[in-house]
């Protein structure tokens, strides 16, 4: 459960030196030139933290921001603008940004305002993320491309197990054991099959048709990122 930062900059140079002093932090970070191109990658990631310009092309910093706290509550925002005003930074804060630094900027004053934040709002990190699926431990959501998936309470279980173990064949018999570990009831191999079969249904997803939970014949199942 890596803690993803999205830095949302169309100064290349800027963008390279926030993600240099992230990623040396061992983030893990994605990054969006414009606010277009932000939202797709927002919603493909599910990052935890926004380093957010304001002066962006095609939707605005101040757009996408409004944007985000529509879709998601629980992100954080860091804005990174040149607009030094004190009425900008009020603006800002109101807003949604949980942080306001201004340009020019120090990199490791940058990441103590991060590490201040993410003090303050980390447990929201603790989530997986592949590929535009999200499943939000604490909050007991998934998502998918930033659209929530309604999944039973066994569904979200064996969906979780999966996610936390990728590329990693389970037989029946210990994806069973996990859902059902008291083994309070009489519970047959076809029960994973038919939450397996409706898992797949509801992770179907239409934009990208892919099989995320494979079958291993004579094994078992597997979830691949």
């Amino acid at each position: 459960m890596d803690q993803t930062i999205l830095v949302v900059e169309d100064d290349q140079m800027i963008r390279r030196l926030v993600k240099l002093y992230l990623e040396k932090n061992e983030y893990h970070v994605v990054e969006a030139a414009d606010g277009e191109d932000a939202k797709e990658v927002f919603l493909h990631h599910q990052p935890c933290l926004i380093i957010l310009d304001l002066m962006l092309p095609k939707v605005s910093g101040e757009e996408f921001c409004e944007w985000v706290r529509e879709t998601e509550q629980d992100v954080s925002i860091i804005m990174l603008s040149a607009k030094a005003q004190v009425d900008d930074k009020i603006s800002g804060l109101r807003m949604g940004a949980d942080d306001y630094i201004t340009k020019p900027f120090d990199p490791n004053e940058l990441m103590a305002h991060v590490e201040a934040v993410l003090r303050r709002t980390g447990h929201y990190c603790q989530k997986i993320t592949y590929d535009g699926l999200s499943i939000k431990v604490r909050k007991g959501e998934v998502l998918l491309n930033g659209e929530e998936i309604d999944l039973t309470k066994h569904e979200f279980s064996l969906l979780y197990f999966l996610m936390s173990n990728p590329n990693t064949v389970f037989t029946r018999e210990q994806l069973l054991n996990q859902l059902y570990p008291n083994n309070e009831q009489d519970v047959l191999d076809r029960t994973i099959d038919a939450h397996i079969k409706k898992l797949r249904i509801k992770l179907n997803d239409k934009r990208e048709p892919r099989r995320r939970i494979q079958t291993v014949r004579g094994m078992g199942y597997k979830f691949v990122p």
